[in-house]
């Protein structure tokens, strides 16, 4: 008996306790179903809470609910939600009177021997501190919900948080490709008249920055930022409220004041006198009234940290959709910037191609104009009266090797400029192709 294992839960839909004993290496998914059988509740809508918020986990066995402490293993309580419901409104019947003390509160003005008096006084002393631990543990359960939506709202916050600056990421990089490519533009249509020109390029840079334009829209995250900011303060709140901490106070005076009471009664001699029970009537009335009223307020109050967490469950994918997007238009940023100064440095490899094949065009061209001239000028004389030889004007053998040597370096020339050309031509077209 003593290495058994129970657990304890608490139904906060219905305010009842449903006892399990949990069979070796049990796993959660088992429990789930034997508390489906036992509340109606479905396992996929089942919500299963530790005192401190946290949520069981299925990957572990049911014992992760037994927790072992100063506080003993039959103590804790283990908190169920139903996932399909934000508004629990009740009522909730109190628990049930025994025979005696129904007995009692039917007719408090009936007179019985002091010694039966005594045992049905302790059964309505046990009743008022019965209304009032029920309260207690439900209220633990609100608080557990509580420290849930706590722990989802720290979620949301750090989501909302990398959503926000991969937004601000995505602004910076979209005003430097603007500002980039309208400077691109312009230097481009500066150079147009006398350097290199691409429709195809310059209706594809037009079409990237229209893009840049449309990825901004990601960047707009300000609907989701103010849900977020209004149910902050909303959950900001709850906390607040005095809802929030526990109300108890007047059925502890009442379970004080029946104690005190019962004490009265043993203190009297068991003799032949006779007495009513008004007085602890009165308090067990005022005890059942209070837990009510109590109750009203826990449940209102719960129905609200419900309705937040549901709106959390709901603003988290929405955030996550917004980060997808966010970071599409990123990568596509980069790419077109990429891709842009790829093509930059494509512009300025043909322009210094296209400046080298000028300068040894001409390099060459100056060559040739002046070697021919001076090859077949005609040998001056120092006498100029002198008729000029028959034969002076024809070349003399060195001058004809010469000649034929030049002939030779400017074919190679020819074809160097040819080949150079063709190489133009081709990175021409692949960049209007690209």
């Amino acid at each position: 008996v003593l290495f058994l294992q129970i657990v304890h839960i608490l139904n906060m839909t219905s305010a009842k306790i449903v006892s399990f004993l949990l069979h070796p290496e049990e796993s959660l998914h088992s429990l789930q179903n034997r508390i489906e059988f036992e509340t109606g509740i479905s396992t996929g809508n089942q919500e299963l809470l530790l005192e401190t918020g946290i949520c069981l986990d299925p990957r572990k066995p049911a014992s992760q609910c037994v927790i072992d402490g100063v506080r003993g293993w039959d103590s804790y309580m283990v908190y169920l939600f139903d996932k399909s419901r934000t508004v629990y409104d009740g009522p909730f019947a109190s628990r049930s009177l025994s025979d005696c003390v129904n007995y009692i509160v039917q007719d408090s003005k009936i007179q019985l021997p002091i010694p039966q008096l005594r045992k049905v006084w302790a059964e309505a002393v046990h009743y008022v501190i019965g209304l009032k631990e029920d309260y207690s543990r439900l209220f633990q359960g609100q608080r557990a919900a509580m420290l849930s939506l706590l722990r989802y709202n720290a979620n949301l916050i750090k989501m909302k948080n990398n959503m926000v600056s991969a937004s601000q990421q995505l602004k910076a990089k979209l005003e430097f490709f603007h500002q980039s490519i309208r400077l691109d533009l312009e230097r481009y249509s500066d150079q147009m008249a006398y350097g290199i020109s691409s429709e195809k390029m310059l209706k594809a840079w037009k079409e990237m920055e229209e893009k840049a334009s449309q990825c901004a829209q990601a960047e707009d995250i300000g609907y989701l930022d103010e849900q977020i900011m209004a149910l902050h303060t909303e959950i900001v709140e709850l906390q607040k409220s005095p809802y929030a901490r526990r109300q108890g106070e007047v059925m502890e005076s009442l379970e004080q004041r029946a104690i005190d009471l019962y004490k009265q009664l043993k203190t009297r001699p068991p003799d032949h006198a006779y007495s009513d029970s008004t007085d602890m009537v009165k308090i067990i009335v005022q005890t059942v009234q209070s837990q009510d009223r109590v109750l009203k307020e826990l449940f209102g109050h719960l129905s609200k940290l419900l309705g937040c967490k549901q709106k959390i469950i709901d603003l988290l994918p929405e955030i996550e959709v917004a980060l997808n997007n966010i970071k599409e238009a990123d990568n596509s940023v980069m790419q077109m910037q990429g891709k842009r100064q790829r093509e930059i440095w494509h512009l300025l490899k043909i322009a210094c191609t296209q400046s080298s094949s000028r300068s040894l065009v001409s390099s060459s061209l100056e060559g040739t104009a002046s070697t021919p001239a001076a090859t077949w000028l005609p040998q001056s004389h120092s006498s100029g009266n002198a008729a000029p030889h028959p034969l002076s004007s024809l070349a003399a053998p060195e001058d004809g090797e010469n000649f034929a040597e030049m002939i030779r370096e400017n074919v190679n020339y020819l074809e160097l400029f040819s080949s150079i050309l063709q190489e133009v031509r081709q990175e021409q077209n692949s960049m209007m192709v690209s």
